[in-house]
């Protein structure tokens, strides 16, 4: 299996905060089997102010760490990023991390504001979509706007974006509202991708495979592959990424 979307890089944000905690983090997706993770930390201006450049060293300290560690997993780097205004200036400054690629689009991992979605946002999708950049919509499931109303993800759902719910919330493991949201869109077809956005070993782990059990129950087998691997392996391996 391969995880678009998690925190594991070690001191850079709200996930891991050491590397003995990210490299254990590493040991339990291992173990779950995942064989690649996009490392993407927040890319939130004002709050945590990334860039791949500002991370590349935290990476490539950390690689080395899971090679002495003997760990099998290999990885790339990018971030989940804020929508907010600093976003017109990261694409125009060619400076946007980008998880991959889809259909010769390069894919931007972006995250709503938790509360609601800003007026606009809208508006800023058409403005990247016409510079070759495909949104992904991270969990989009957890959204209150859209907990509240599954109307709110149309205007997404039409431009073409694409979207992560994360693996915990298809289990039920964010709550009932979640779980409901996060099951409607697989039901509607507009999910590409489940990640385990993983923060921590205790309440947010690196865990796919108990989504994907269940993908295979309720939805079929061919739809768990495409979730869980062909998917997220299409959109990274586009990319080239960086291996351990």
């Amino acid at each position: 299996m391969i995880d678009l979307h998690c925190h594991l890089l070690p001191g850079v944000d709200d996930g891991a905060q050491s590397v003995s905690e990210a490299v254990a983090l590493a040991q339990m997706a291992v173990a779950d089997g995942i064989e690649h993770m996009v490392l993407t930390p927040h890319l939130h201006p004002g709050r945590y102010d990334n860039s791949l450049l500002g991370l590349q060293p935290h990476f490539d300290a950390f690689k080395v760490a899971l090679k002495e560690q003997n760990i099998p997993l290999s990885l790339s780097l990018a971030c989940e990023v804020r929508l907010s205004a600093e976003v017109l200036q990261l694409a125009v400054a060619n400076e946007l991390p980008f998880i991959g690629e889809w259909n010769g689009y390069h894919v931007l991992l972006l995250e709503l504001p938790h509360s609601h979605i800003p007026p606009g946002s809208d508006k800023l999708v058409k403005w990247l979509l016409a510079r070759n950049i495909i949104p992904m919509i991270a969990h989009p499931e957890r959204n209150k706007d859209i907990v509240h109303n599954l109307d709110k993800v149309l205007p997404f759902v039409d431009l073409g974006c694409l979207f992560q719910v994360t693996a915990m919330s298809v289990t039920g493991e964010f709550g009932v509202p979640a779980h409901q949201r996060a099951h409607e869109m697989l039901e509607n077809n507009w999910v590409t991708v489940i990640a385990t956005d993983a923060h921590n070993r205790q309440h947010r782990p690196p865990v796919l495979s108990k989504a994907r059990h269940l993908i295979e129950q309720m939805y079929g087998a061919d739809r768990a592959v495409s979730l869980f691997s062909g998917n997220p392996s299409d959109i990274v391996f586009h990319a080239s990424p960086e291996k351990v």
